[in-house]
């Protein structure tokens, strides 16, 4: 039933819009799953979904295809960050990283994916993202090349 779903899922992100975790709900059950937003919630981190701006501005949830190739995958990154970063700045040696409204997952997985060896861990909000690093010269230096990518 689970892969059923899931399937479902992907099917639904590939031929429309779904902007929240209620609409991919209510869509769910349309089709006959008997779904919870919490189940959802928890399909969309298994499958690593995530959320991009589209056309119109509108955010909608959208496949991590991990097969892509590296050029594709990087570029995809870059726009993220470009897209939803207003700001970086940090404190000794912390990055914080304010994001448009609901971006900051997106923004999360993204800066994961850029793989820093100086980045101990990541959080995401809403609107934050919040990245520890090793020491106050790493901060710097990540802030400075974040920075350098959303111009």
């Amino acid at each position: 039933m689970k892969k059923l779903r899931q399937n479902a899922i992907l099917n639904l992100i590939d031929e429309r819009y779904i902007e929240t975790q209620e609409e991919l709900c209510e869509s769910l059950k349309a089709m006959g799953f008997d779904v919870t937003q919490a189940t959802v919630s928890r399909d969309i981190r298994e499958l690593k979904l995530s959320k991009m701006v589209g056309a119109g501005g509108r955010q909608h949830y959208v496949r991590l295809n991990e097969s892509r190739d590296f050029t594709d995958e990087h570029r995809r990154h870059n726009t993220i960050l470009k897209e939803a970063v207003r700001k970086v700045d940090y404190a000794v040696n912390i990055i914080v990283i304010k994001c448009n409204s609901g971006m900051a997952p997106a923004v999360g997985s993204a800066i994961d994916a850029m793989k820093e060896p100086e980045m101990v861990g990541s959080i995401a909000g809403d609107d934050t993202v919040m990245c520890v690093m090793r020491s106050e010269k790493d901060a710097i230096a990540v802030s400075t090349k974040l920075t350098e990518l959303i111009k």
